[in-house]
């Protein structure tokens, strides 16, 4: 299992270069350099890392204890195929849709057809296909965690097709999206060395709620914080040019 071990080795190096830069973009001014910079920086670790993910899952599937040998003992193979093949096949394949989608917001920004592009159209239904399955193997594994996690992806696809295919997008709305695309590949690779690699450090914790709430809420926090400021300063906008009109 040398190619397993690799596989972990660089998606451990991608990740920790994703967790890191992802705090440029997210705390330093926005649209600067250092912002543009590391914000591909990081789009680049995050699709990586999401591609190892998928390459480990897909191992682990095969032969769920040659690659987990030292989790013999404490978990059956039913579990390892759970949460280290099926779940991370899910969480791989939204770290990809995301970083990409995030990526094609802010690069075509208001042309917003320009985003249904094939690759990203059919991430969107991969990604669904995997949350939908992800549910099932929580459901018949009795791992229910899956099931409250697929959620996320399904919610993630709904989301990223209706901006696709709504109407009349807002003004900023690419914005908004870029946001909630980038900083949930964040709350993706900080979940998963809580959560993941929790199992490997203290396999006690393997399924301890806070490990994936933390991360998650968090996330969510930040996205709800970005959009509102956002939507504030197009408020402001608006605001002043009514009072020059008037």
């Amino acid at each position: 299992m040398h190619v397993f071990h690799a596989l972990v080795a660089a998606h451990i190096a991608t990740g920790a270069t994703g967790a890191l830069a992802f705090w440029v973009p997210v705390i330093g001014r926005k649209g600067g350099v250092n912002h543009k910079r590391w914000g591909r920086i990081f789009t680049y670790a995050m699709l990586a890392t999401g591609s190892f993910a998928v390459c480990m899952s897909v191992l682990t599937l095969v032969d769920p204890m040659a690659t987990h040998p030292h989790l013999e003992g404490m978990f059956d193979a039913v579990f390892i195929r759970a949460i280290f093949g099926w779940l991370m096949l899910h969480m791989g394949i939204l770290t990809i849709n995301l970083a990409w989608y995030g990526f094609l917001c802010v690069r075509n920004k208001r042309v917003r057809d320009a985003n249904r592009t094939p690759l990203n159209l059919a991430l969107q239904g991969v990604l669904l296909v995997a949350a939908l399955n992800c549910a099932l193997q929580g459901w018949l594994s009795g791992q229910y965690l899956l099931i409250g996690l697929s959620l996320v992806g399904i919610a993630t696809a709904w989301t990223n097709l209706h901006y696709l295919y709504r109407a009349k997008p807002g003004v900023l709305d690419w914005l908004k999206e870029h946001i909630k695309a980038l900083v949930g590949a964040g709350i993706s690779v900080y979940t998963a060395f809580l959560a993941f690699g929790s199992v490997r450090l203290l396999p006690e914790l393997a399924l301890n709620p806070l490990m994936w709430a933390v991360p998650l809420v968090t996330g969510v926090s930040m996205i709800i914080f970005h959009q509102r400021k956002v939507t504030k300063q197009l408020r402001a906008r608006r605001d002043a040019g009514l009072g020059v009109a008037a």
